[in-house]
């Protein structure tokens, strides 16, 4: 089985819709992926209505965290997502985009930069806006020739001169929530320094502590080092480890399936999971 737990579609910052990114999927060969977009569930619907046959969709979100002042990504899986708690907290998170995208184009301006709303707005489509959106705005006017570039300290990178913080949740709250909900969670490319600081091991440990599932090692900004180490310290800590694309479309360069989870750490999501079940394609649109 080839399966891939970390994707992005239209519906927050990758460029795929929720359908198309379906029929990618299983154009790559993948039997199973997760469609975790930042703090929304919004694509579900149409994912599931295209669901090609041999393929099967794992529900998630990727939720905005943070402790101890550096920003991290949690992945969330086969939750509830109606159950009231966690889709408050999200819509929190959600809502608090669009005040932080005009304030970080203020500050962008007056670096001299003539990015607009109305240009992120039409870069994101109707999704949940975000940084990328930003950076594909700044690519589109030359000031960076990818929108990996854009994630420095002179652009939009943690602690960045256009960056802003956004309203993000403590990580611990956020595995309490997603249990609540029937989920599971895995700590997303927990090493992946080109984003800005990472959390330190003491900092995984207390949400191991507080019922983190597993460990994300297997990311294209992880080296074979760092995901040795990742391997040792989820041993240490009891965590399963996964491996996924965190896929984007065009946006960036990864494919399908570059990283994939060994079916065994699959099961044991699924039994660990009592929010949803994954739903296997019968043949979609």
């Amino acid at each position: 089985m080839r399966i891939d737990l970390h994707c992005h579609s239209a519906a927050s910052d990758g460029t795929d819709t929720p359908a198309g990114l379906m029929r990618a999927a299983a154009a790559a060969g993948l039997d199973v992926v997760a469609l975790t977009d930042h703090d929304t569930t919004r694509g579900y619907a149409e994912a599931l209505a295209a669901l090609p046959e041999g393929l099967t969709l794992v529900t998630g979100a990727e939720l905005s965290c943070r402790i101890d002042g550096v920003s991290l990504h949690l992945l969330a899986y086969l939750f509830d997502p109606e159950e009231p708690a966690l889709l408050a907290e999200r819509e929190l998170v959600r809502d608090d985009r669009v005040p932080r995208a005009h304030a970080m184009i203020a500050k962008l301006n007056a670096l001299g930069v003539p990015v607009t709303w109305e240009q992120v707005e039409r870069i994101a489509a109707g999704g949940t806006v975000g940084r990328p959106h930003l950076a594909s705005a700044l690519v589109e006017l030359g000031v960076v020739p990818t929108v990996s570039d854009a994630f420095t300290p002179a652009w939009l990178a943690d602690g960045g001169r256009a960056h802003v913080d956004k309203h993000e949740t403590d990580p611990l709250e956020a595995i309490r929530l997603v249990k609540g909900a029937g989920g599971v969670t895995v700590l997303a490319h927990p090493a992946a320094a080109k984003r800005g600081h990472t959390v330190p091991p003491e900092a995984i440990a207390a949400m191991a502590a507080a019922g983190l599932d597993g460990l994300e090692a297997d990311h294209a900004e992880h080296d074979q080092d760092t995901r040795t180490r990742l391997r040792g310290l989820a041993g240490d800590l009891d965590l399963l480890v996964t491996g996924s694309s965190d896929y984007h479309g065009t946006r960036k360069t990864i494919a399908l399936g570059e990283n994939t989870t060994d079916p065994e750490v699959y099961g044991e999501i699924i039994r660990r999971a009592t929010g949803a079940f994954p739903v296997p394609g019968t043949g979609g649109a």
